[in-house]
C-alpha cells in the first residue's frame, strides 16, 4: 500500500473514484446519492452530502481521513460542529468513533477500494521536478477539454486581480480614479519597478496632477520630483527647470519624495529605464486627465490602442538618463508593452467597474478585448509553447499563467482539471 495524504482521500470522495456496491465498517449497505460541497474552512471537509444507509436516507456533513483514530488527534470529539456527521470517510478503520449520545459514526474504509494506479499516477505527479508536474502525460488532453478549462482559468485570474482592486477600492472609499491611476502607475514599471511605480502614485495623488494637467513640464515636475529623481546638482536646462518646478509644487502641496535608491535601472533596456517610462505616464496623464471616463465610454479597443501610443517629452528623445546624451529617436510605448497595460490593468479594472455598477456590458467588453488582443510571449507562455499549447489570445494567454503560478507550481494536481483527467485516465 502506498502512503497516502488527505488530499487524496478527499479527491476520491468527491469525484466518487471508488468501488460503488459497499458496506460501511459494521456491515450496512451504503449508496452515496450525493458526495455533499467541499468545505475549505474550518469544520467537517464536505456539506450537505446525501446517503442511503440501510432504509434510511441521511443529509448531512461528511468527514474524512487516513485513519479514523485521527478523530481524536484532531479532538474532534471536543467540537459540537462534528457531532452531527452523517458519515466518516477512512483509508483504515483503526477505531471505532461514537457521538456525544455514544452512537457509532457510520464509518467507510476505503482500502483496497480505489484503483491503485490512480494513486500511482497522483504520486508521480507531486514528486515530479519537471517544469510541470503533468509535461509527459499532457498531450492527451483534448483541445475541447483546455480550451473549456482554460475559460473557467481566466475567470479566476480576474476574480483575483479583482479583489486586489477592490481592496484598494475600500481603502479610498470607492474612489474609481484614484485607484486606476495607482494601478496603472504600477504596470508602468512593469515587472521590474512596478512596486516603486505603485509607492510613486500614493505618494502623489491624482487631484494634484489634475490641477496641473494642462501644463506637461508641471506634471513632470511633480512625477520626477517624487521619484526622488531631482535631488543632483544638474548640467541641462530640462532637469534644472522641472527642478525649480518641483521645489515650488512641493512646498505648495507638501510632498515627500519617495527615495531615490529605490529605482532599479541594472539589467534593463534603456527603453525600459525609469526615466523614459515616467515621461511616458506623465504624456498620457497630460493627454487624457479623465483617463478612466474615457475608457468606459470608448468601444473600439483600437481607440484605447492608439491613446496608449504614447511618446516621451523632448528632452528623452536623446537622453536615457539627466545630463546623458543619447542618439535622437522617438521613444514610443511599444505595441506589447501597451498590451500587457490592456491586460494587466485596464481590462480587470473595467471588469471591476462593471461589477460595481452592476453593468454587465462593460463586463463583456472586459473579457472581449482580452479576446482581440494578442496573447504575452513571456518565459511560461514560451514554456507551454514547448508543449504543443499555444495560446489564441490574451484571454488564453493569462489562463496558462494562471494554470502554472496557481496550480502546477504549487503541485495542485487534484484541484486541476487536467490533472483530473489525467488521473482518470
Amino acid at each position: 500500500m502506498h502512503t497516502m495524504n488527505e488530499d487524496f482521500l478527499i479527491y476520491l470522495w468527491q469525484f466518487q473514484l471508488f468501488k460503488q456496491n459497499i458496506l460501511t465498517t459494521d456491515g450496512s449497505p451504503l449508496q452515496i446519492i450525493h458526495p455533499g460541497e467541499r468545505n475549505l474552512n474550518s469544520g467537517p471537509d464536505f456539506f450537505n452530502a446525501r446517503i442511503r444507509i440501510d432504509k434510511t436516507t441521511w443529509a448531512g456533513n461528511v468527514e474524512i481521513h487516513i485513519n479514523s483514530s485521527d478523530w481524536y488527534r484532531h479532538a474532534h470529539q471536543k467540537n459540537p460542529a462534528f457531532d452531527n456527521i452523517i458519515l466518516h470517510v477512512v483509508l483504515n478503520n483503526d477505531k471505532n468513533i461514537y457521538r456525544k449520545n455514544k452512537q457509532l459514526i457510520p464509518t467507510l474504509e476505503l482500502k483496497n477500494k480505489f484503483n491503485e494506479t490512480i494513486l500511482k499516477k497522483y504520486k508521480s505527479f507531486t514528486k515530479s521536478k519537471k517544469w510541470i508536474p503533468c509535461q509527459d502525460l499532457i498531450d492527451a488532453i483534448n483541445f475541447f477539454d483546455l480550451t473549456a478549462y482554460m475559460d473557467k482559468l481566466m475567470v479566476e485570474r480576474l476574480e483575483q486581480k479583482a479583489a486586489s482592486i477592490n481592496s484598494e477600492l475600500r481603502q479610498t472609499k470607492l474612489d474609481f480614479q484614484e485607484v486606476f491611476y495607482r494601478k496603472l502607475a504600477r504596470n508602468f514599471g512593469f515587472n521590474v519597478n512596478g512596486d516603486t511605480f505603485e509607492l510613486l502614485a500614493k505618494s502623489l495623488p491624482l487631484k494634484v496632477i489634475n490641477k496641473h494637467k494642462n501644463n506637461l513640464n508641471q506634471i513632470e515636475a511633480l512625477l520626477f520630483g517624487q521619484a526622488g529623481l531631482l535631488e543632483n546638482i544638474f548640467n541641462d536646462d530640462y532637469p534644472n527647470l522641472l527642478k525649480s518646478e518641483y521645489t515650488f509644487l512641493s512646498e505648495k502641496y507638501k510632498l515627500e519624495p519617495i527615495e531615490q535608491k529605490l529605482w532599479k535601472f541594472m539589467r534593463l533596456r534603456p527603453a525600459n529605464f525609469p526615466t523614459i517610462r515616467i515621461s511616458q505616464f506623465s504624456q498620457l496623464l497630460h493627454r487624457s486627465s479623465v483617463l478612466l471616463t474615457k475608457i468606459l465610454e470608448t468601444e473600439k479597443l483600437s481607440d484605447i490602442q492608439n491613446l496608449l501610443r504614447i511618446s516621451t517629452s523632448d528632452y528623452w528623445k536623446n537622453h536615457f538618463r539627466f545630463d546623458i546624451p543619447a542618439e535622437q529617436k522617438n521613444r514610443f510605448l511599444g505595441y506589447a508593452s501597451a498590451n500587457l497595460i490592456l491586460v494587466n490593468t485596464i481590462a480587470p479594472f473595467l471588469f471591476v467597474y462593471g461589477q460595481h455598477k452592476a453593468d454587465e456590458k462593460l463586463q463583456e467588453k472586459a473579457l472581449s478585448w482580452l479576446e482581440l488582443l494578442k496573447g504575452e510571449n513571456n518565459h511560461i507562455i514560451m514554456g507551454f509553447k514547448k508543449l504543443g499549447i499555444v495560446p489564441q489570445n490574451a484571454m488564453q494567454s493569462q489562463a496558462l499563467l494562471q494554470l502554472k503560478s496557481n496550480y502546477c507550481d504549487k503541485k495542485r494536481c487534484l484541484e486541476c482539471r487536467i490533472g483530473h483527467i489525467l488521473l482518470k485516465k
